[in-house]
């Protein structure tokens, strides 16, 4: 179906309003904390109140006692394992509830039990703890210094993992015309999605099955861990996921909280809730990001680079989530690093830190966001040193067009794209001699860029060599007709945001012509949907879109053969165009509907030697090669900072960014603009800073700044469609590619207003305090 102007108004390209808005804009949206069953309890967790300590005991209240739970009341439940396949792995267990040591603030100690949420409190309230406090790891930085206390005592270091790579630098220093070494370090952060994490877990005696119904953007992997821990097999697991209000990965982990409810729901024989409320969440649950950088890089006069080196260390806090592991974030900076360029020489060494903190958690952007900040930071210092602009640096050194696809120095291969055009794109949308008058007359204003490539949709090979026990293969989906001919969709992925309704339904209205509004996407129930390692790593559209197209295209040909034999024709002399099955010869046609209908309810009509596989299809997919898709992006922005208060005001913020084939545009900006505005809090606002004794000083929203209307601007978006060769429609992933930028280009920007002045900000967030203290440091 097209319009007037020829762009399609259903299918793949159109920018169709989202199916599910309908719901979501009228109070429809039925999410965890809205679900209320029969006989249901509500559950609160005691949590500790310390860093690091031995837990000598606990009393439960008088009369209680059948309604707290310890660890010690789980009979048969395990400890959560994410142990990774990378040499050198140190395994920690994580108790569900904390057995003889506490190891970060917030952890659950004992679970209890109520009708409501607010009894269930009286009894946290209630209990008396008994510990002896021991030495706080702190500091990531610190955490490997000798007679430093161990969080795991079996180990012989405080760090999960280590990962090295050692090219020969020794001859930089002699050839190259600038080297800059750097420092920098980003802040911890919480995820702080709308809807926090919730569960709630009933026992179906009948079917001898937990129905555990969770806010959850992985239900098949949520499975295989409650499975595995409570020592079930899968098939007396359901997980359901209703509407999830926002993921950005905190959704993909499986939580303690959800292994305790689900044995209470066991044992208690009634429905059991437990819902997350923002402290848990900002105290105990839902850290992420904090890194630390020393950056070397050499450069020859024009500004091509020679050769870099990094050092850096992640805070991963005191446990392996599962089911990505405590490395994820630190094993891929060194993959992720030479990031667009054509970095001829390469070394690197990374430290997965283990400290008293909550376990770090994959952030959207994952470990892109930090490296992106830390290389596009260093490229600004190294243009400053060599006296050539920020442009003419990234131009010198950026993979061009003509390499695609292009493999890099460590194994990265880029599909497809222009990255200098889109430089030279975000460049002639800026008024940069318009910036440097405004400097020049003595205003603080700044210009400042960052270029980034984000690889997503990756598969077995990359995800297998990383080590994660949960490795992708071939994403399933189930297309079926029902006997009115509506179209059903069935997919293993979720949606928490993304318009995946929608964009799923349009690629099935592009491969079958059905109207998107005859399309019914299931997704969310793990009884109902074919297996599926989630929505995360930016795969949703290339995956479950590639599977939702392979599957429609079988289930067509289906269509063909059937509506042939009620056209009384060849089936080489039909064709599947429109939402129906028509003669090549211009004759008749029949509808698809038509064809479900005679299918499953007059089959008299048809030849018993007619297709007798039904309507019903399930298919795979995997892109070929599976190393993923690369798009990427130029952010471009102006602001402002007041050197009296340190306060920044960003006044122009522009993106061209290239995803590929875009399956829908309009949720592609909306993605995009989300993506920003979270990377704008990472860059000025988000920190959830923790003093020495381990205890986290943001308890609240008041404490913790997230940006809201009046901080975000109003962002320009220019898209560039460099189609991947290696996926169905060109489609590459772009979910999380909003977030990544923004730290780099708006603290480049800052230091390009604050250079003259000698002043330079290094650590995240940029906050007026910092900005300031650089300032100080300069005079």
């Amino acid at each position: 179906m097209t319009s007037p102007q020829g762009v399609r108004a259903q299918g793949v390209g159109a920018s169709l309003l989202r199916k599910e808005d309908a719901r979501f804009l009228h109070g429809r949206g039925r999410y965890v904390a809205d679900i209320t069953l029969p006989g249901m309890l509500e559950v609160a967790f005691l949590r500790s109140p310390v860093a690091h300590a031995r837990l000598l005991g606990m009393t439960k209240p008088e009369g209680a006692a059948e309604r707290v739970f310890t660890f010690a009341d789980l009979d048969g439940v395990g400890h959560i394992r994410a142990v990774s396949g990378l040499p050198g792995f140190r395994i920690s267990e994580q108790p569900v509830l904390a057995t003889d040591k506490l190891r970060h603030v917030g952890e659950a100690i004992a679970a209890c039990v109520a009708p409501s949420r607010a009894c269930a409190e009286d009894l946290v309230a209630a209990c008396v703890l008994d510990y002896e406090e021991l030495p706080v790891v702190s500091d990531m930085l610190s955490a490997g210094l000798p007679g430093t206390a161990l969080v795991h005592e079996h180990w012989s270091q405080n760090a999960f993992l280590e990962t090295t790579r050692q090219d020969d630098l020794s001859e930089l220093d002699a050839i190259a015309a600038a080297k800059v070494t750097r420092r920098l370090r980003t802040s911890r952060q919480c995820m702080a999605p709308l809807e926090g994490r919730g569960v709630l877990v009933e026992w179906d005696p009948r079917l001898e099955q937990l129905i555990v119904t969770t806010s959850t953007q992985m239900p098949h992997v949520s499975r295989t861990g409650l499975a595995e821990i409570l020592g079930l097999d899968e098939g007396q697991v359901r997980v359901i996921a209703p509407d999830v209000g926002g993921g950005f990965g905190y959704k993909g982990i499986l939580l303690p909280e959800e292994v305790v409810c689900a044995h209470l729901a066991i044992r208690l024989g009634r429905p059991v809730r437990w819902i997350e409320d923002r402290l848990e969440h900002l105290t105990a649950n839902a850290n992420c990001r904090e890194h630390h950088y020393i950056v070397t890089a050499w450069a020859d006069a024009g500004g091509r680079l020679l050769g870099a080196e990094v050092d850096a260390t992640v805070d991963a806090g005191a446990y392996s989530s599962y089911p990505f592991g405590a490395c994820l974030e630190a094993a891929q900076i060194g993959s992720i690093f030479p990031g667009p360029y054509t970095l001829p020489k390469f070394s690197f060494r990374t430290v997965s830190a283990c400290t008293n903190k909550p376990p770090i958690l994959p952030y959207r952007g994952v470990a892109r966001t930090g490296v992106c900040y830390a290389l596009e930071t260093t490229m600004d210092a190294l243009a400053r040193k060599l006296g050539i602009s920020a442009t003419a640096i990234r131009l010198a050194n950026l993979v061009p067009p003509e390499a695609m696809p292009y493999r890099n120095l460590v194994g990265k291969v880029f599909d497809s794209g222009d990255y200098p055009e889109a430089l030279r794109r975000a460049m002639a949308s800026v008024d940069l001699a318009g910036i440097r008058a405004r400097q020049a007359a003595g205003e603080c204003v700044g210009f400042g860029l960052a270029v980034f490539c984000e690889q997503g949709a990756h598969g077995t090979s990359v995800y297998a060599g990383w080590g994660v026990p949960i490795v992708p293969g071939f994403e399933q989906a189930t297309a079926r007709f029902s006997p009115d001919g509506v179209l059903e969709i069935r997919t293993g992925v979720h949606s928490h945001g993304q318009g995946m309704e929608t964009t799923l339904a349009q690629v099935a209205h592009e491969v079958l012509g059905v109207e998107t509004a005859r399309v019914r996407v299931v997704h969310g129930d793990t009884a109902l949907t074919p297996y599926s390692t989630g929505t995360w790593g930016s795969r949703g559209a290339v995956m479950a879109g590639g599977a939702v197209a392979e599957a429609c295209r079988l289930l067509g040909e289906r269509a063909l053969a059937i509506g042939a034999a009620l056209l009384q024709a060849e089936p080489g002399a039909v064709e599947l165009s429109g939402g129906a099955i028509r003669r090549r010869d211009g004759g008749a046609a029949v509808t698809l509907a038509e064809i479900a209908r005679t299918w499953y309810r007059q089959p008299q009509n048809l030849a018993r030697d007619v297709d007798k596989g039904g309507l019903e299809v399930i298919a795979g997919y995997r892109p070929d090669p599976d190393t993923g898709t690369h798009s990427y992006a130029c952010h471009a922005v102006t602001l402002r900072v007041d050197r009296d208060t340190g306060e920044v005001a960003i006044e122009d913020y522009l993106v061209v960014e290239d995803g590929g084939t875009l399956l829908n545009p309009m949720i592609v900006d909306g993605q995009v603009l989300g993506g920003v505005a979270q990377g704008i809090g990472t860059a000025l606002y988000e920190e959830m800073p923790f003093d020495a004794a381990g205890q986290p000083l943001a308890g609240s929203l008041a404490d913790y700044l997230l940006p809201g209307a009046t901080e975000v601007p109003d962002i320009r978006l220019d898209h560039m469609e460099t189609p991947s060769p290696w996926t169905r429609f060109g489609q590459k992933g772009i979910g999380e590619s909003g977030a990544i930028g923004p730290p780099a280009a708006i603290v480049n920007a800052i230091n390009d207003a604050l250079h003259r002045f000698g002043a330079e900000v290094l650590d995240l967030p940029a906050t007026p305090a910092r900005v300031l203290a650089a300032l100080e440091a300069a005079r």
